[in-house]
């Protein structure tokens, strides 16, 4: 053993004094002495000493630096460079954390080429399923999702000596949820080092966080930059805003973007957040043309013909120097790009190099915005907030900034994300126009007036706090950190109880935490993968039950932009197009065709003919096939598949088998769907009334034959809309949806608490019941043990999947669904039922929200109830539906009464209270549906 140890401190002795070697011959070459001398420049290097000191002499530094001062590049190098020459290099490791995989990727490559190296000697980087590192990295570049990946199975960290978190002034989720555990882990590593670095001045607030560590503030170095806000450009070139011009076109992308900038009555929240600083803007000191072009501004607009009208002025007027326009996200960007290109300057390769920044995009064409361009060409630069920190681009002279950003708010109180662009913040607009400063005096053009710059808030509002927390709140389980609840109490800025808590009950529904809130099997397995917790579940299934091909699409799909275009001058010509791989209710199968489409084209060479005439993304077709062979990947790495995958597609033909694993991951993302004579409604338990996207395939049929959708996402923005859905039986919800439970009498079954309600006869109902049950028992084995023949189960398999394609997808068991064909009584149980007038009940808590649903599922509007206060002080009720009054017993509040006249009408429509009354509760049906035909037509 002792032998053993010698020769490991001989062989880490020996590579402390190579890497040491090797740095002195760099240091002492001519282009090593030429790289010292551009480091020195920087602000960072100037206080090179100072940060060591700092650093050796506690355990958390937090350091401030401006933008230009070369900290990032810089404090790595710093720690690397004085572990090395005090022979302790062989023993560091230093990992700096970035928030995106493009920042690890560019500062890793720019900081191996300041030492004279090549990529994986000292220097590497790791981001999901790609990296570079060596036997001698010491200094590892990664994203914040890497090193959590890396706690999961190393709590401690061993053999870390320094951890820098870069950037942590976005407040991202990760970097958020990082501090915490960093937090919990400095007692028990004291020797640790953690090294804070924030771009802006809020560094008491992480100071603070972690019990008064010390702040450096490392003064940036940037050319002076003049500001042009909305107001001076308008001036100064005299353009005129009118409310036409400024509609900006998306083209080929996307038609319905165009029509939200159309002026409305009621305001978007965009320009309701600007409205009091705009009336209180003092314009006198302007022109009138000005103030009229002001008055007509249309804050919900980019403004790509504004923009394009700078680029021209820059270009022909202004000096050389590289232009960065900042947009909102993708959609801005490839429209505006497509726009710039067919202009006579901006199209043309000798005098423009005009080039795309997004995070989505691929690591190749990423690279291509550090390339110098040819001599006498301008560099453009469309991107997002990407480029405010996390990047540099060196030959930037010019900024345009349309002072806004994509941002996912959440709703927590009914679980709905918004993704819209909002307002940036004064921290944001501040770093937007310090690019134009990096290399020489730069000019920043503000789409927007100052006055508008003023009411920004003056930091981003954390994620933590404005998105959904499933998949944190997975992590929190999987890395054993206790209590979700208190562990979030611990953070920066705590989320929202409710926000948590819906969190919690999501994980709850979909099988991934137990009710102690202990991970289960599932979740386990969900942990390892890193994406929406609703995507794993359905690979999972779909390599359990082998149909994993089309699901690895789907999966794919949900994770991209929507490949199919909706051109605004071909519009009909596009839904045909889609309508050609949807024959069946569903986005997602549809979605499935095009992507087989796309295979065989690419096979034949044919890629850009067949997404042309199918209205189609290349990008996006692109960037699923990339996708779906991570996802593959993922999965082998579970253990599940075997890497063959013939082995996990026994089933992948059966489009039954395939809606009803889009079932079982998307679930609860379910609403019912509503028939009346002439059309159909949509339903969910948090939103009510919802509508679908218009580029639904399921938004152009008046009716759908299916009692149910399923939904990936539904977004708000006046209304609530699903994006996207797949219409599902009831046999596919009930065996492939949550846990079913026994409702009030024989044949009714529960789900989601007694929102979904199942009426079949008594043997129908357990036969479903044991199907289920042997179904969740065969996928927790097949988990437990992942190397299990199916055969084995194979009758089971053959039972499901014979249930699911032979269900008539007429909703026979949802009560009052009989509306749609002659009345069967067969399916439904005539079993009389007493109904509770105060516990809970199908439908919701209590028997207002009882028959609320009975009646809304049915068709018919919603019961109005008529209270009267009697004599004795009690109070009386009468429910009113479909010309139906129905009066309840005397209650003692008013609150109880409504109850006890819902209660009496539920028992009214069920029949009453005996056997020989089923038969009534079949004409009290009839009746219903009778009245209802009549008041549709």
């Amino acid at each position: 053993m002792a032998a053993s140890k010698t020769t490991l401190d001989n062989i880490l002795r020996r590579r402390n004094l190579q890497l040491r070697d090797r740095q002195e011959y760099w240091e002492e070459s001519v282009e090593g002495r030429r790289m010292l001398e551009c480091r020195r420049c920087l602000p960072a290097f100037k206080q090179r000493d100072l940060l060591l000191t700092a650093i050796s002499q506690n355990q958390v530094i937090v350091i401030s630096g401006e933008t230009g001062c070369g900290k990032t590049t810089q404090i790595p190098q710093f720690i690397l460079e004085s572990e090395i020459e005090a022979n302790r290099g062989a023993f560091c490791s230093i990992i700096c954390t970035q928030p995106r995989r493009i920042s690890a990727m560019s500062v890793s490559e720019r900081v191996a080429y300041e030492r004279g190296e090549q990529l994986g000697e000292s220097v590497g980087y790791k981001v999901r399923l790609e990296g570079v590192r060596g036997r001698d990295t010491r200094l590892l570049f990664c994203t914040t999702g890497i090193l959590l990946r890396r706690l999961l199975v190393d709590r401690n960290l061993r053999g870390v000596t320094h951890v820098i978190v870069d950037e942590i002034h976005e407040r991202g989720m990760n970097e958020d949820f990082l501090l915490i555990i960093l937090k919990d882990l400095l007692p028990r590593r004291p020797e640790l080092k953690l090294i804070l670095m924030s771009a802006t001045l809020d560094a008491e607030l992480f100071s603070s966080y972690f019990g008064g560590a010390g702040v450096i503030h490392i003064p940036g170095f940037t050319y002076p930059v003049r500001s042009h806000f909305l107001e001076d450009i308008l001036e100064m070139s005299g353009y005129r805003l009118t409310p036409y011009n400024q509609v900006d076109d998306y083209g080929q992308e996307r038609s319905w973007k165009m029509n939200k900038q159309i002026p409305r009555k009621r305001k978007s929240q965009i320009a309701s957040v600007v409205e009091d600083a705009l009336r209180g803007a003092d314009f006198k000191e302007f022109s009138p043309e000005t103030r009229e072009s002001l008055s007509c501004w249309n804050p919900d607009c980019i403004g790509f013909n504004l923009i394009e009208f700078i680029l021209c002025h820059i270009c022909e007027n202004e000096s050389p120097g590289g232009i960065l326009v900042f947009m909102t996200g993708w959609d801005d960007i490839s429209s505006l790009k497509d726009k710039l290109q067919i202009h006579p300057i901006f199209g043309n390769p000798d005098r423009v190099m005009l080039l795309a920044c997004h995070g989505s995009m691929a690591s190749f064409e990423q690279r291509l915005i550090f390339e110098e361009p040819a001599s006498g060409v301008r560099k453009i630069v469309l991107a997002t907030n990407i480029a405010e920190t996390s990047i540099t681009i060196n030959d930037v002279a010019f900024v345009i900034d349309c002072g806004k950003a994509k941002e996912t708010s959440y709703d927590a109180l009914n679980n709905t994300p918004c993704l819209l662009p909002s307002w940036i913040s004064k921290v944001s607009a501040q770093q937007r126009r310090g690019r134009a400063g990096r290399v020489q005096p730069g000019q920043c053009y503000h789409l927007y007036p100052k006055s508008v710059y003023d009411a920004f808030a003056e930091y981003q509002l954390p994620e933590i706090l404005r998105t959904p927390l499933q998949s944190l709140c997975l992590q929190i389980k999987s890395l054993n950190l206790g209590s979700i609840s208190e562990f979030l109490s611990r953070a920066l800025q705590s989320p929202e109880l409710i926000a948590v808590q819906k969190a919690i009950e999501y994980l709850k529904i979909i099988g991934a935490l137990d009710e102690n809130e202990y991970l289960t099997t599932l979740g386990r397995y969900l942990s390892k993968l890193p994406m929406e917790p609703k995507l794993g579940k359905m690979l999972i299934l779909g390599a359990i039950l082998g149909c994993l091909d089309p699901i690895l699409t789907v999966a794919a799909g949900l994770s991209v932009r929507d490949p199919f275009l909706t051109p605004l001058d071909k519009k009909d010509l596009a839904e045909a197009a889609k309508s050609q791989f949807s024959r069946d209710h569903s986005d997602h199968l549809a979605l499935v065709r095009a992507y087989e489409g796309w295979k065989r084209a690419v096979e034949e060479s044919a890629v850009y003919d067949y997404c042309w005439k199918n209205f189609l993304s290349v990008q996006s077709m692109r960037a699923i096939d990339s996708l779906r062979k991570e996802f593959f990947s993922l999965l082998k790495d579970t253990g599940l598949i075997d890497g063959n995958p013939s082995t996990c597609n026994s089933g992948a033909n059966d489009e039954n088998l395939t809606r009803a694993v889009i079932c079982y991951g998307l679930y609860p993302g379910i609403c019912s769907i509503v028939h009346n004579e002439r059309s159909f409604s949509l339903k969910t338990m948090e939103d009510g009334q919802v509508l679908l996207y218009s580029n639904s395939v399921n938004a152009r049929d008046t009716k759908i034959p299916y009692p149910w959708l399923v939904f990936n996402e539904k977004i708000k923005v006046n209304s609530v809309f699903l994006r996207d859905s797949t219409a599902v039986s009831d046999s596919a919800l009930i065996l492939f949806g949550g846990t079913i439970s026994k409702g009030d009498f024989d044949g009714h079954l529960k789900m989601l608490g007694g929102y979904l309600e199942f009426f079949m006869k008594p043997a129908v109902a357990e036969m479903y019941q044991t199907l289920k049950k042997e179904l969740d028992e065969m996928i927790q084995s097949k988990l437990l043990n992942p190397k299990m023949d199916m055969q084995a189960h194979r009758e089971l398999l053959l039972a499901i999947r014979s249930l699911v394609s032979e269900d008539g997808s007429d909703g026979r068991f949802v009560f009052g669904r009989q509306v749609l064909r002659p009345l069967e009584t067969s399916a439904v149980s005539t079993q009389p039922t007493s109904v509770s007038r105060t516990e809970s009940g199908p439908g919701g808590d209590n028997s207002k929200s009882q028959l609320q649903t009975i009646l809304t599922r049915a068709g018919h509007a919603a019961p109005m109830y008529k209270t009267k206060q009697l004599k004795n002080n009690k109070f009386q009720t009468a429910v009113e539906f479909n010309q139906t009054q129905i009066m309840g017993q005397p209650c003692n509040n008013k609150k109880s009464a409504e109850k006890d006249a819902a209660a009496e009408a539920i028992q009214w429509l069920m029949g009453g209270g005996g056997a020989k009354e089923s038969h009534e509760h079949v004409n009290h049906m009839s009746n219903l549906l009778k009245k209802s035909k009549t008041g549709h037509l």
